[in-house]
């Protein structure tokens, strides 16, 4: 009777744990991590779906999984980093927990491994880019005349200038998206807000933080770059407007500039053919807000 109490004690537990899983999401990745002898898959297709196969098992079992975007040059540099072999099975596991905390991982809630591979990889994208933004924006240090970080104060700029855009965005669902021309490459940061059954605009905020940041590298660096909104409401068309990055405020587009911006393929620079039941608009106005401030750094 005692030996079937401690295994089912033990089954209990095993439920209470929470496990991650460390994810290749791609092939060149897969390829990579052959190289060591004690990764023993051989297929990358087989490799998803036994691992598909193991997300299903846990969540039957009653256990949660988090996923984890496995990189095998961060990897690398983590055995060399804490002397560990990565040859080793058990290097895997100690990198995946280490993932756990640091990395970019999401929840598996019974969705399809074809849907959580994007969402993740869209996820590791979100992470890197604020933390690039955030790195510049350390960086530009104290204000030379005033003494005031510059960071913090494009970035406490930012903020205001994000609730006044949603403020004025009028009823429905929300989707923003922030461009800044940055060395060596545009970053592009996109933000939902979502409205629920009492009007109350839901946002996610690790999407809302990195967002800012962007906006805030902008605005502090006086980049390039623009901010366009599309909102969606039951019963009327959508609305697409935006502004320019101008100095540490916000220029509107006019209409036909915002139809110029979404009806033009950003590779290849061919027109693309307008939505039907958009209206392409000028922005509402942000009042004092949206203005540049009079002071320069």
């Amino acid at each position: 009777m005692a030996h079937t109490d401690d295994q089912t004690m033990r089954r209990d537990l095993r439920r209470e744990i929470a496990g991650t899983i460390g994810l290749l999401t791609d092939e060149h990745d897969f390829r990579a991590m052959r190289r060591y002898r004690s990764f023993t898959f051989d297929n990358h297709t087989s490799y998803l779906q036994q691992v598909e196969a193991l997300l299903k098992t846990r969540a039957s079992q009653g256990s949660h999984t988090t996923v984890a975007l496995f990189d095998p040059q961060e990897y690398a540099e983590f055995c060399a980093d804490t002397g560990l072999d990565p040859d080793v099975q058990s290097s895997r596991t100690r990198f995946t927990a280490e993932l756990a905390t640091t990395g970019p991982v999401l929840p598996y809630e019974g969705q399809p491994l074809a849907d959580l591979v994007p969402a993740l990889v869209d996820e590791a994208v979100r992470q890197a880019t604020w933390e690039y933004a955030s790195t510049l924006l350390a960086r530009l240090g104290a204000c030379a005349s005033c003494g005031e970080d510059i960071g913090r104060a494009a970035f406490t700029r930012a903020s205001h200038l994000l609730v006044r855009i949603l403020d004025t965005a009028g009823a429905g669902n929300r989707h923003l998206v922030c461009s800044v021309t940055a060395t060596p490459e545009t970053l592009v940061s996109v933000l939902h807000a979502d409205e629920d059954d009492q009007g109350a605009i839901q946002l996610d905020e690790a999407e809302a933080l990195e967002f800012t940041t962007v906006l805030a590298l902008g605005i502090a660096t006086r980049s390039p770059g623009g901010l366009v909104i599309r909102t969606s409401a039951s019963g009327t068309t959508d609305r697409v407007y935006g502004w320019r990055l101008r100095g540490e405020g916000l220029e509107p587009l006019t209409a036909g500039e915002v139809f110029d911006a979404y009806c033009t393929d950003i590779e290849s620079g061919d027109i693309i053919s307008p939505e039907s039941d958009v209206d392409y608009c000028v922005p509402p106005d942000l009042g004092e807000e949206g203005q540049t401030p009079g002071h320069r750094h």
